[in-house]
């Protein structure tokens, strides 16, 4: 299979990359040479320990890099990238030489708020937050809890944070109680910070009424009110423990900021995974292996230089979030937009973009679908000459969105599909500045990335449809779970479908000009408008109703992206009516996100399941799609799939 060709990059365009400079520098190293995206790449995965040690002198990690980039151990799980290297992600993202002046954060809240820091300012906050947590007791490996909007004291707090070598994980504000209990609770964190509210859409949504039980629960020392509504001392008063930002570091003058050196593989994140069979995997992420990473995407992939201006429309819940923050390392500006991306009209983000005159514009597909079919066209109304690339993420771009970038937005830029996801907290797939743009195809498998799709039986496809491998180890694999001392649930979760080999859950084919196509999830995780959503939060809430005897959820596919069906079996002598399905609907908006709610609540009279008892989502969400169910056999009550066929109701 093959798209269209829909833009070329000129020779200016690839002689200005960093990647064009790298090539040159590795090729200096290695005594080869790299006439093309094909050979760079093949290098980069045959000798992975001159490969990442070139990443490193070439995009100038700050720290001491020891005199072995890679211990190979000859699997993926005990390779061991710089192992005796010792540096500091704070350090690496304020401290280093070339960062650009001016402006480091420029936030929007809707039409609400707009405000600028300086790197001086930056460094300052940082300062002041890292004394108030030392003073607080926060050391190298504590974790903090951030339920945050994407604004810039959520990144100063993570910065500060990480300079101490203390853990940061975060979520955005629209979760529910019992969503962000099921993150956090299992994390035991030290402190939570968190707002007075937000805002979406225009509305103003105050959030201290369930604070106080998440505060409460969590038994954490302090929970730190950050000001966004500009109320934040009467929420610190319903929150035990409370305090207001203001209050919590008014005791700190800006200083000297300290900086802790720690091993390559010292936990810097905990990222959740989408809970799709109980509570999210809690997926410790290292500071070196998510540095070492995403500066090698920012630079060699996206481009991103010191004065570079750098957007991605994202949520703290999301792990665009961490990539985008990433983007201080670089010396880039952060364009940090928190709120509907459409309010107070549907333009918006495209005119943060023309009037910052952003570099680098990244968004979900799900944002470019919506504008398309709203009728958004910039390229008549927008200057966005400064945007050099646009990225598009959170599940596949579809060939009509390519289409729409170059028709309406703006002809003349690197438009680059990317997938990887919050496991590897990057990408394994993205794109290449130095290669044409295919519609609906991403460009090609990230440098020291071992990318490949392999069949049921471990065997690489061209020209079929199988599973996204990556056959040898990286930087940015996870440091563990947290709670999983004997590693199993790692080991279930990416290397039990090939044993050894990374197994990530995508169904992804090759294409004819050596790109690929992600066509889903290969798993029962749900994906609308680009945010991983589990299935478990979903039961959670809704068979707490007693109406409601068991429940099964799924994505279908629908216009270009994935919504959520819910189908209820009801308790005895209950009747499915419009009341039952608006009260769940509203249970879910709150008890977890907006984003959780399903398009569809239907009633069903069973629900297939496995001889173990085990409900089957994806037996049913393949009837759903009208394709054959495979293994019949291994259900107890296979006639229940009856219940999901050929309904009206899922063609509208």
């Amino acid at each position: 299979m093959g798209g269209k060709l829909l833009w070329t990059p000129s020779e200016a365009y690839v002689e200005a990359q960093p990647l064009t400079r790298f090539a040159r520098a590795a090729a200096d190293l290695s005594g080869q040479s790299f006439p093309d995206y094909a050979t760079l790449h093949r290098w980069s995965i045959e000798d992975r320990a001159g490969f990442w040690s070139a990443v490193w002198d070439f995009c100038g990690v700050v720290g001491e890099k020891g005199d072995e980039a890679l211990l190979d151990a000859g699997s993926m799980r005990a390779d061991r990238f710089f192992p005796r290297a010792r540096l500091n992600f704070a350090e690496n993202l304020l401290g280093r030489p070339g960062r650009g002046d001016g402006d480091a954060i420029v936030f929007r809240g809707e039409d609400k708020v707009a405000r600028r820091l300086s790197w001086d300012e930056l460094t300052a906050l940082v300062s002041r937050f890292a004394q108030a947590f030392r003073a607080e007791g926060v050391g190298a490996g504590d974790r903090i809890a951030a339920m945050m909007p994407n604004m810039p004291e959520t990144i100063a707090a993570m910065l500060a944070c990480a300079s101490i070598g203390a853990v940061w994980s975060s979520c955005s504000p629209d979760f529910g109680e019992r969503g962000v209990l099921d993150r956090f609770g299992q994390i035991e964190p030290k402190l939570l910070i968190t707002c007075d509210g937000y805002y979406y859409a225009g509305k103003t949504i105050d959030i201290a009424d369930k604070l106080a039980p998440i505060a409460e629960k969590l038994k954490v020392g302090r929970t730190i009110i950050a000001p966004y509504l500009g109320k934040a001392g009467a929420v610190a008063g319903r929150v035990s423990n409370g305090v207001a930002l203001e209050d919590f570091l008014r005791p700190f003058e800006p200083a000297e900021l300290e900086f802790e050196r720690l091993p390559f593989r010292h936990p810097l994140y905990i990222l959740f995974s989408s809970g799709t069979t109980g509570v999210p995997k809690c997926i410790v992420h290292s500071a070196g292996g998510t540095l070492i990473q995403h500066l090698k995407e920012h630079q060699l992939h996206c481009g991103i230089e010191p004065g570079a201006r750098v957007f991605y429309f994202t949520t703290c819940g999301w792990m665009m979030w961490n990539w985008l923050v990433s983007g201080l390392a670089s010396g880039a500006t952060l364009l940090l937009y928190d709120g509907s991306p459409f309010h107070p009209r549907p333009e918006v983000i495209f005119d943060f973009m023309a009037e910052e005159k952003a570099t680098f514009f990244g968004t979900s597909a799900k944002f470019i679908d919506t504008a398309r079919k709203t009728g958004v066209k910039p390229i008549d109304t927008h200057d966005l000459s400064s945007v050099r690339v646009i990225a598009s993420t959170g599940s596949p771009l579809s060939p009509e969105s390519f289409d729409y970038v170059y028709e309406a937005v703006k002809p003349d830029v690197h438009l680059a599909s990317v997938s990887g996801g919050t496991d590897i907290v990057s990408c394994f797939v993205l794109g290449v500045p130095w290669l044409p743009v295919y519609e609906g195809e991403i460009q090609g498998p990230g440098l020291g990335m071992a990318v490949d799709v392999w069949n049921a039986e471990g065997c690489p496809v061209r020209g079929e449809k199988g599973d996204l491998v990556c056959t040898k180890a990286f930087p940015s694999m996870p440091v563990e779970f947290f709670n999983d001392p004997g590693g199993e649930r790692y080991e279930g979760a990416y290397f039990a479908e090939f044993p050894g080999i990374w197994a990530h859950g995508d169904f992804a084919e090759w294409t004819e000009h050596g790109g690929i196509v992600i066509h889903g999830r290969s798993d029962a995780t749900l994906n609308p408008q680009g945010v991983r959503i589990g299935t478990a939060e979903i039961y959670n809430i809704v068979e707490q109703f007693p109406e409601v005897a068991e429940a099964i959820c799924i994505g279908q596919s629908w216009e270009g992206d994935v919504r959520v069906l819910l189908f209820v079996r009801l308790a005895g002598g209950t009747e499915f009516s419009d009341d039952l399905v608006t009260r769940i609907k509203q249970a879910i908006r709150t008890g977890a996100s907006p984003r959780h709610v399903p398009a569809k609540i239907l009633a069903v009279k069973d629900i297939p399941r496995t001889k173990s008892g085990k409900i089957t989502e994806l037996a049913v969400r393949e009837v759903v799609e009208g394709r054959p169910v495979k293994n019949k056999e291994a259900l107890a009550n296979p006639e229940a799939l009856r219940e999901f066929e050929g309904r009206g109701e899922l063609s509208s």
